[in-house]
């Protein structure tokens, strides 16, 4: 059975949880509770070392992520796309394309 390992690592008062193995809806919940003891702290979560993510993750963990200052890095385009129909974003765009499929099914 293949799980999923939570690195932690900590520099200038930022806390990093790397993310390596599969990412499923068991795990994330897992991942989720170790997010809520970490709740007063500022959180990136690191996903581009994952082997497998599955959708029903993304479900799981934007319960938690949609009010907090947890920061996404690594997403693939599909799942950072996931998360932003769940309305958490991945983080600030520094350029827009012309326009998103999003902008016109939410206009």
């Amino acid at each position: 059975m293949t799980g999923l390992q939570i690195h932690q690592e900590e520099a200038a008062g930022r806390i990093t949880l790397r993310l390596e193995g599969t990412l499923d809806g068991r795990t994330a919940q897992e991942l989720r509770n170790s997010l809520q003891a970490l709740s007063q702290s500022e959180v990136v979560l690191d996903f581009a070392h994952l082997r497998e993510f599955k959708d029903s993750a993304v479900g799981v963990l934007t319960h938690g992520l949609k009010d907090s200052a947890v920061q996404l890095r690594g997403l693939a385009t599909h799942h950072e796309r996931m998360f932003r129909y769940f309305g958490v974003l991945s983080s600030p765009a520094t350029h827009r394309a012309y326009y998103t499929p999003e902008d016109i099914l939410s206009a």
